[in-house]
């Protein structure tokens, strides 16, 4: 980057071919001021509601030096039914909760929450209700200096997030414009098939970003090709972005799901979802696969790929609907908008569908810059009562679908590469990663420096 590069200053300053210098994703100093400009400052997500369904029910979120216990004080969705309060204790600063071995995290139920050191006690609304010879304070233990320290917490999708600053503004503002364009998938009403987590060797937006463009699919998912190659597209969204597919005119609708190659659709669809199904284990299901295997059987050789399309989601919704499962209905228009993807900024993606979402989530592990906690989860709609148990199940990189192996493998070369005295800096893609231009250009508003800076 030349010292008289121009600084991208505006979202359509993303448009047009920018490089990125490479301390976001090395530097040690970079990460210790992530703590308190990035991740003190943001909305986070920390977790599904269904995880905490009962009064009593917590889970932990630890994020670098800090630690959160968010739990469900009360019934129902109230702006009173959830709580969060940092994860240590105001006597000597033990942490209350401790992450049991190889967990990512901590869950259960309890009726108070106990120090392990001292045995001082807290009500699920933070406030100390036991400390052993009080007394001997002199009165000075007011509810103030004993009760837990609170943490911003709301829900939106599902999901419950926090924020470390005191002075944060409201979600919904921070997620706009998310929410008007995807609550129409109802995402609060899917529940989790498998949830994965890994640590990787590489920085956690090295991880982020080799999932948040398309670009990458001929080079690293070539199997794919065989079902079409549509161009890919990412966009600004403010603090956030999504990406999605040019998809042909006529099939926009879950533009996703409709790569159909060149042969008979009929085919080419089974194919696909067959091998989806069986080699990333995401974005599909088995009524989408089931309904895929019945078009030879359900229509004529020569129907066109349109109609084909109509008629596999057609018949997959009705089969859920038999066995109750209903889908959102969401306009085609809406869909062409809405893309496959969006990224909640700083460090959640959303791969969403009527009927099925695909999410990740990486975030930095200890201090070092080359080293990130990774997190995948693939969500359906279930008849009521019969989603799986499901917990984060840790792994190593050989236990995940083939086809996310094959992303795993750039990861960590992506990080080496980073870090040599040859590499001049990101030059992603300005129509199909503009994704990546994009968070560098909010972590830059965060962090003061790292803008994405014009190409020349």
């Amino acid at each position: 980057m030349t010292e008289h590069a121009k600084i991208a200053a505006a979202p359509e300053d993303l448009e047009a071919p920018v490089t990125i210098g490479a301390e976001a994703y090395v530097s040690a100093d970079y990460l210790r001021d992530e703590r308190d400009l990035l991740w003190r400052k943001c909305w986070l997500q920390a977790g599904r509601l269904e995880d905490i369904a009962h009064v009593g029910d917590f889970v932990t979120f630890d994020i670098l030096d800090d630690s959160v216990i968010v739990l469900r004080r009360a019934e129902g969705d109230g702006p009173d039914a959830l709580r969060a309060f940092w994860n240590v204790c105001p006597h000597r600063g033990r942490k209350l909760v401790d992450i049991p071995a190889g967990q990512r995290n901590a869950r259960g139920n309890r009726k108070n929450i106990v120090c392990g050191f001292h045995a001082w006690t807290f009500d699920l609304d933070g406030h100390c209700t036991f400390i052993q010879h009080q007394e001997d304070w002199q009165g000075a233990l007011s509810d103030a200096r004993t009760r837990l320290g609170p943490v911003k917490c709301e829900s939106w999708g599902g999901w419950m997030w926090i924020n470390l600053d005191p002075d944060a503004g409201p979600l919904a503002d921070y997620l706009a414009p998310v929410p008007a364009m995807l609550d129409p998938y109802q995402l609060h009403a899917m529940r989790p098939r498998w949830r994965k987590w890994i640590i990787f060797d590489c920085n956690w937006k090295v991880a982020l970003e080799a999932f948040n463009e398309t670009y990458h699919v001929p080079g690293t998912h070539p199997e794919f090709m065989a079902f079409g190659q549509f161009r890919g597209w990412g966009r600004n969204q403010g603090l956030h972005s999504n990406i999605g597919y040019d998809a042909p005119k006529g099939q926009e609708e879950d533009a996703a799901k409709l790569r159909l190659g060149t042969g008979d659709p009929r085919v080419s669809t089974a194919e696909m979802q067959v091998f989806t199904w069986e080699n990333a284990n995401t974005n599909t299901t088995r009524t989408l696969v089931e309904a895929a295997l019945r078009l030879q059987h359900e229509l004529p050789e020569g129907t066109p790929p349109a109609e084909v399309s109509k008629h596999w989601l057609s018949s997959a919704r009705a089969a859920d609907a038999a066995r109750g499962v209903h889908w959102p209905v969401v306009e085609p228009a809406h869909t062409a908008k809405a893309g496959t993807a969006w990224q909640i900024f700083p460090n959640f993606q959303i791969g969403h569908a009527v009927n099925n979402m695909l999410c990740y989530s990486a975030r930095p592990y200890g201090e070092d810059p080359g080293k990130c906690i990774f997190e995948g989860a693939v969500y359906e709609l279930f008849p009521e009562g019969e989603a799986p148990a499901t917990e984060w199940e840790y792994t190593e990189a050989g236990d995940w679908p083939p086809v996310l192996q094959q992303d795993f493998d750039n990861m960590a070369a992506v990080q080496k590469g980073l870090k040599s005295g040859g590499f001049r800096g990101t030059q992603p893609n300005p129509y199909m990663e503009r994704a990546i231009a994009s968070l560098h250009w909010n972590l830059a508003k965060y962090m003061g420096r790292g803008a994405p800076a014009s190409l020349e």
